[in-house]
């Protein structure tokens, strides 16, 4: 009864605070919890002519027909493959990146080389996916009309699954890496210059400094980034898969994940509870990974763990 009055208490003292909180409530009641009664959609046989209630439960069916087909294991690996390819390289090449460009002194370098890095991120995906055709288009892309003016034969980038395992990464990484290294560049700029000078009088070089000071003091942010990319581990940048492949079919051994599974379920074959066994499967994943990864990091440090 005292916590029921506490509560009441609470309440009612700040009511101000809960009532600007409300909008937010309500936004996501509506935007993300009301959606999930769908989930029933994967339980049951889909179909047009009956409500979600009345359709014939089928219960774990739509997860065993998705696993049998081995389709389950192939977009796991795909999804879980390119995302932790991206995590690693991206991490990688921000903190290089961010660390090189602290030590430049020259502050018009310094600024033109940070925007120029971080412009590709606000290119959309339309048009990448048009500068991508028209480097590997087979008739006119440059690629093909580089090779034939050197007497070369043109190749067919488009027939080639795992050609673009490569070319999906890359691309990947010329869009976003731009983003995590102002990230990592703010942290940097957040140290203390009293470490550097320290060093300096003990007579440690420039990748000395950079080792033991700026890399060690980058573990924090790069705790956070990697929990929160784990968050989405299995969502797998579907805009960025649809728009490069689109429905080619040649390239969906390599290409095809979980996202774009779910969204070709429901364009094509209209499988409404297929393609929500997909999705339920796809965020318990995403849940338990990082759950898990949560719990080591917290377990090793407290403070770099999001909870």
């Amino acid at each position: 009864m005292l916590k029921k009055k506490g509560v009441l208490r609470e309440l009612y003292t700040n009511r101000i605070l809960f009532l600007m909180l409300l909008p937010v409530l309500l936004y996501f009641l509506i935007n993300n919890y009301l959606p999930m009664i769908g989930i029933y959609y994967a339980f049951v046989q889909f179909d047009f002519n009956t409500s979600l209630f009345q359709m014939d439960f089928v219960g774990l069916k739509n997860f065993e027909f998705l696993w049998k087909s081995g389709k389950l294991t192939e977009l796991t690996i795909n999804t879980v493959g390119y995302n932790v390819a991206f995590i690693l390289l991206v991490n990688f090449l921000s903190i290089t990146v961010a660390v090189l460009l602290s030590e430049v002194k020259g502050k018009w370098f310094k600024k033109i080389t940070q925007s120029a890095l971080f412009l590709p991120y606000f290119v959309s995906f339309v048009i990448l996916s048009v500068i991508v055709f028209n480097l590997f288009n087979y008739e006119q892309g440059v690629l093909n009309t580089v090779l034939q003016q050197l007497g070369g034969e043109p190749v067919d980038v488009y027939s080639k699954p795992k050609l673009w395992i490569f070319l999906i990464i890359m691309f990947f990484l010329w869009k976003n890496f731009g983003y995590s290294m102002v990230i990592y560049l703010a942290s940097i700029t957040g140290i203390s210059e009293e470490y550097y000078e320290a060093a300096k009088i003990d007579g440690a070089n420039i990748f000395q400094r950079a080792w033991h000071i700026t890399v060690p003091m980058l573990k924090n942010t790069f705790a956070i980034l990697l929990l929160f990319s784990l968050g989405s581990i299995m969502k797998g940048q579907f805009d960025l898969f649809y728009q490069m492949v689109g429905n080619n079919g040649l390239l969906f051994s390599t290409t095809d994940i979980l996202d774009t599974y779910v969204y070709r379920s429901l364009r094509v074959t209209f499988d409404m509870g297929m393609a929500t066994a997909a999705g339920v499967y796809q965020s318990i994943f995403g849940f338990t990974l990082i759950m898990v990864v949560n719990t080591i990091i917290r377990k090793i440090n407290k403070d770099y763990a999001l909870f």
